[in-house]
């Protein structure tokens, strides 16, 4: 018979307690690679750990601060506030500096959700060495970290676990937990079990004891495809976030879109959205193609993208899918347009493959006489001393002449473009 399900989930029971028994994440721990490096040096540096969820960030946080011996303190920043943090501060100041004891090693789960106050409650602290923060984000640190903080922390990017890491985790764990090992586990498919998990540490333990609740019977458990599925509470969507699948389905969701087929969109879009994919990687997709595929010919389509990423972010799942829904079908039916794409992809073709000309004289800034007498701004027209606010006058080097780059398109609000342009560049193909 079975042993009894113990009380701390598997995840927690599985966290290692050597650097050495860590999964993943070779590219910084692995020899030569920068926190190994670092800790060879008997250093530790305040860093922000960024990555998706189960990827090794909180097991990663402990290893630091047991290898260099410091003192651990975790904060929930869903939970905590600046008197939490003024508190753990104020107690390492006095351990380090009163008792000369060790060095005091602030964890923060989730730091993101850390308003502005809040994180500059931490800078003082981290610039002098009286703590040192570790920082676990699933967001972008460059748009939720304040610039302060995170030019006083290093940023690792964490990746998400591999098939072959995944099955190493669930390898030790079936030999090693003591109540895993009193289970005859069988799987129908293995690999399904590690495909459920989408690269998440935390999701596939806790799956793996789930799916050993659900099935088992006298200390045998025999997982099935209806066990997983019960276990994990979803079909299995074909779905790699790090593989092929991944960048096939992106691919057909985006030429969905841009091939203005708003019920192919949907398809993929739902493919990714139930295998876990993030939300915000597809909203940035879409305000990618709002303006490369459509530009000019609908500009609403970039405000619509932009405000889709700003309320995806601000609500998340379940309710993102509404969202993206609403900005894929727009955008899927929106007249299309890759001129301003296309328009700037020759500019910078011409920038770095002609010299750098010179500024025209009459468009350079003359703020200073010297300037001026030597002809700044001489010979400019102020477009809107005339008629229509527009004057025909040189805008590029003299090198370059009339050359043009901008070929707006004959759909939508971009034809009403190009008409003007027309009546304004008499000599231009617009």
């Amino acid at each position: 018979m079975a042993a009894s399900l113990p009380d701390t989930p598997l995840a927690e029971r599985m966290r290692p307690t050597e650097l050495e028994h860590y999964v993943g994440q070779l590219h910084l721990v692995g020899k030569g690679k920068p926190i190994y490096q670092m800790l060879s040096r008997g250093a530790l540096l305040s860093m922000i750990l960024w990555g998706p969820p189960g990827s090794g960030k909180t097991s990663l946080a402990q290893l630091l601060s047991s290898r260099v011996e410091a003192r651990f303190e975790q904060l929930t920043a869903v939970s905590s506030g600046v008197k939490d943090v003024r508190q753990v501060i104020d107690t390492a100041r006095k351990r380090r500096y009163e008792l000369a004891q060790l060095q005091t090693v602030l964890f923060i789960d989730e730091i993101h959700r850390f308003n502005k106050a809040q994180q500059d409650a931490l800078l003082q602290a981290v610039e002098h060495g009286d703590i040192i923060l570790i920082g676990a984000t699933t967001e972008n640190p460059s748009f939720e970290i304040i610039p302060p903080l995170r030019s006083r922390a290093r940023t690792f990017v964490l990746n998400p676990l591999t098939i072959e890491e995944l099955s190493t985790l669930l390898d030790r764990a079936l030999e090693t937990d003591e109540y895993l090992k009193t289970l005859a586990v069988e799987f129908d498919d293995r690999d399904m079990l590690i495909a459920y998990s989408g690269g998440d540490a935390r999701s596939l333990l806790n799956g793996l004891e789930m799916c050993c609740l659900l099935a088992e019977e006298d200390g045998k458990v025999h997982i099935s495809q209806t066990v997983l599925e019960e276990a994990f509470q979803r079909a299995f969507a074909k779905y790699d976030k790090g593989g092929e699948e991944h960048y096939n389905i992106i691919s057909a969701f985006i030429k969905s879109v841009r091939g203005s087929d708003p019920d192919a969109a949907l398809y993929w879009m739902a493919r990714m959205l139930e295998g876990g994919e993030d939300p915000l990687f597809i909203a940035r997709r879409l305000i990618i193609l709002a303006s490369e595929d459509i530009g000019n010919a609908d500009p609403n389509a970039l405000l619509l993208a932009t405000s889709a990423y700003q309320a995806v972010h601000a609500i998340g799942m379940p309710e993102a899918r509404i969202v993206l829904s609403q900005a894929t079908t727009y955008l899927a039916a929106a007249q299309k347009s890759n001129a301003a794409y296309m328009a700037i992809g020759k500019a910078m073709q011409d920038v770095k493959q002609l010299p750098p000309y010179a500024v025209p004289l009459h468009l350079r800034n003359a703020p200073t006489s010297l300037m001026k007498s030597q002809g700044y701004g001489k010979g400019y027209k102020y477009a809107h001393d005339f008629p229509g606010h527009f004057t025909e006058q040189e805008y590029l080097p003299e090198e370059l002449g009339s050359k043009q780059y901008y070929h707006p398109s004959s759909e939508g609000r971009e034809e009403r473009m190009r008409e003007r342009l027309r009546n304004l560049w008499k000599k231009r193909d617009y």
